[in-house]
């Protein structure tokens, strides 16, 4: 025969669960954040919204993707095709609404449900000098695999490529960037609402 259940015991009376410190130093862990006085850079994701973003500096990128080069901001939209302009969120252009952004001329995504995308979305890394060492792609809400021929393309600039979905690519980005600068790593960032046109 078992032993009746007891009443759960009463909470201590005190949070000490040894015998008293007799040390006079206590590790200080705020200390021990190296990055602590490291200024997070200007272009660092504050935001991921379904149509842009807002980054640090107050700047807010809405109704198209991000690019973040040595510092900078850049209007990105992979999914528009070369030589053809769209109208921002809300102003009736070609493939934009107030749900989020999509496009009904272009797509990201191959017939494979590959990210690709043509080569001249990645002007700014064709003409960027020194080459960044690292790219961080945020495909939008979800994370997609990219097709050989851009990271063929991207292997060729000699950038590495780290891919997921947005949301995690902007935290990569904020937390590479601080650590290793802005020359070094660069994004660019889908929106979190875009919508593969049909």
């Amino acid at each position: 025969m078992s032993a009746p259940l007891s009443a759960p015991s009463a909470a201590p009376k005190t949070k000490d669960r040894g015998p008293a410190s007799k040390e006079d130093t206590q590790t200080d862990f705020s200390t021990m954040d190296i990055l602590s006085g490291t200024p997070a850079p200007t272009t660092a994701i504050d935001s991921c919204m379904d149509e842009g973003f807002a980054l640090n500096s107050g700047l807010k990128v809405i109704g198209c993707g991000v690019m973040l080069v040595g510092g900078e901001a850049f209007r990105w939209r992979p999914w528009a095709k070369p030589g053809r302009k769209e109208g921002t969120i809300g102003s009736g252009g070609t493939g934009d609404d107030n749900k989020g952004v999509s496009s009904q001329g272009g797509k990201i995504k191959n017939e494979r449900g590959q990210f690709e995308v043509d080569r001249q979305v990645w002007g700014v890394l064709d003409l960027v000098w020194p080459k960044p060492d690292l790219l961080v792609l945020g495909t939008g809400p979800s994370i997609a695999p990219v097709s050989p021929e851009t990271r063929r393309h991207l292997s060729e600039l000699g950038i590495r490529l780290e891919v997921q979905d947005t949301r995690n690519a902007a935290a990569q980005f904020n937390l590479l960037a601080t650590e290793r600068g802005v020359q070094q790593v660069v994004a660019a960032l889908v929106p979190i609402g875009w919508k593969e046109g049909r």
